[in-house]
Order: structure tokens, then sequence, then C-alpha cells
């Protein structure tokens, strides 16, 4: 069910105001008999008025858009970490997470890492098979974030099937060196180029401490 946008009339608010009265002014002028040097005055600084006002709202409408439309994601509320996971590294993907479903519009999130799911948090399916599909080995080859806008509009939305199947944006941020963050919006266009700033920095971070916690494994395996 599409949200409300509750902004929108006063977003055109000084279109309207500009548009009528622009039109009153032209009213008048023609309804005016006799056309006096005082009157002209009046009328030009009310045009120029009546300008900025329309400027006004359509540079709101540029820096405040309107909010895209948005859905009720089909799945159910999970939070669950791969049962191995260290308690310190499960506080750090919890916060990461946490950070991300609570300062951008994601919806769901899923952490792959070296082909296991690391954590699943948000709405997401209540029976998920992940299979890493052509878009996600291509994220963590080219080591570049994928964004789909409006996933509904590309086909290749298929391979998400971990994904609720009306999510309505999607980002793949790689987390070097073979890891991915897969995030879903329930609104298309929902991520502003603030949030993939968000995304990456914190994938970064994850970078940083995923490689430190698996390469420690390793040492004391060897």
């Amino acid at each position: 069910m599409a949200k409300p946008d509750q902004n929108q009339v006063i977003r055109q608010l000084p279109i309207a105001a500009g548009m009528v009265a622009g039109l009153l002014l032209f009213a008048n002028r023609l309804l005016t008999v006799q056309l006096t040097e005082t009157q002209s005055r009046s009328d030009a600084l009310g045009v120029i008025v009546c300008a900025v006002l329309i400027l006004v709202g359509l540079l709101w409408e540029r820096v405040q858009p309107k909010v895209p439309d948005s859905v009720e994601l089909s799945g159910d509320e999970c939070f669950e970490f791969k049962p191995e996971l260290s308690e310190n590294l499960q506080a750090e993907l919890a916060w990461a997470s946490h950070i991300l479903l609570t300062n951008t519009l994601t919806r769901s999130f899923i952490l792959l890492w070296d082909g296991d799911v690391l954590l699943r948090r948000g709405i997401l399916p209540t029976e998920s098979n992940m299979i890493p599909g052509t878009i996600i080995k291509r994220v963590i080859e080219k080591q570049k974030a994928i964004y789909l806008v409006d996933s509904n509009k590309y086909p290749g939305k298929i391979e998400f099937n971990y994904l609720p199947e009306n999510a309505q944006a999607i980002i793949c941020q790689p987390i070097a060196p073979k890891g991915v963050l897969i995030l879903a919006s329930n609104a298309p266009r929902s991520y502003t180029q603030q949030d993939e700033n968000w995304i990456t920095a914190i994938a970064q971070k994850l970078s940083y401490v995923l490689t430190q916690e698996f390469d420690k494994e390793i040492e004391s395996c060897d």
C-alpha cells in the first residue's frame, strides 16, 4: 500500500499561489479602463513577486523531492546470525545492521562472506535458500557496488529470491575481499548519495573487522 506524501501540498503551495496571483493581476489589467503609472508599477512588482513564488516552489521540489511511494514488504521480521560467530563479531554486525536499518530506508539486510550468510536481519522470507547469482558474483569480482534503483523494472531481480518478492530497490555493496552486503528497501529510488556513502563506509569497516576475525581463525587452525 502506497504511503501518502504529507508534504506534497506544502511543496506545491508557492507554485499555486504564484500562478493564481499572476492570473488575478492579468485579469485586473484587462478590466482596467484607464491605466495609471502607479498601477503599472504595481503590476510590474506583482509579476516579479509571482515569478519568485513559482521559482521558490520549483526549487523546493528539487531540494525536497516527492517521497517515493512505498509498499509493505512481504516476509517476517528476523534477526539471525550464523551460529559459529564470536560474540564480538556478532556485536559488530548487529551495530552495522542497526545503523543502516534505522538511518536509511533499508528494510532487509543480508551479509554474505565467503559463500556463507553471516547475518539476516529485517523483513525477509521465512524460508531462504541463498544461492549467489550473477549480480552478486560480479559485485564480489569487480569490487564495485550495484544499485537497482527500481528493481521491478530489472529482469535480473529474479535471482534475489532470498529477499522480499516486492522489494522496490536493492543495493549490493562489496566487502573486500570476498563479501557483499545485500540491502533492500520498500520504495524505489530510496537511497540518496549520502545513504550510499554511509553504506560504503560501513562496508569498509566490516571489511577490516571480518578480515581480522577470519584471519585469526586460519592462524589458529595452522
